[in-house]
């Protein structure tokens, strides 16, 4: 018996909220530019001041447009893999509880991502709009 609503509100629910980390992370950024390139230079990172700007326009770019719905699977990708490598290049001290938890916490994000490459945007996003839009002209 298949279940499935479309018209759930649950995968925009679902983006919101994985949305959310990257848009306070991106804004945290933003406030403090100067400690995050120190950060970014103390992992050994080269050009610490492009990294920051790339990571600004992927958490809070990619964060807003996960949760509109925007590009959906695509942005979710992306977020994925932003996600694996984030996890790897600053949480790799795995001896440190904190940083295997916080390696764990962007493993599990990339998860969820992959279901919403996997399943899409949901009713509730964007994307459907223009799809609905389209199916109408």
């Amino acid at each position: 018996m298949n279940t499935t609503n479309t018209n759930t509100v649950v995968p925009a629910i679902g983006r919101i909220l994985l949305a959310t980390i990257f848009i306070f992370s991106g804004i945290g950024k933003l406030m403090a530019p100067a400690a995050t390139i120190g950060y970014i230079a103390s992992s050994g990172l080269p050009f610490a001041p492009l990294a920051l700007a790339g990571a600004i326009a992927v958490e809070l770019g990619g964060g807003l447009m996960l949760a509109l719905g925007i590009q959906t699977r695509l942005v979710a990708a992306l977020l994925a893999g932003f996600s694996i490598v984030t996890g790897l290049a600053f949480h790799n001290a795995i001896g440190d509880q904190n940083q295997l938890i916080h390696l764990l916490k962007n493993i599990a994000m990339a998860g969820g991502l992959l279901q919403v490459v996997a399943f899409g945007a949901g009713a509730f996003s964007i994307d459907n709009r223009a799809n609905v839009v389209r199916k109408l002209a």
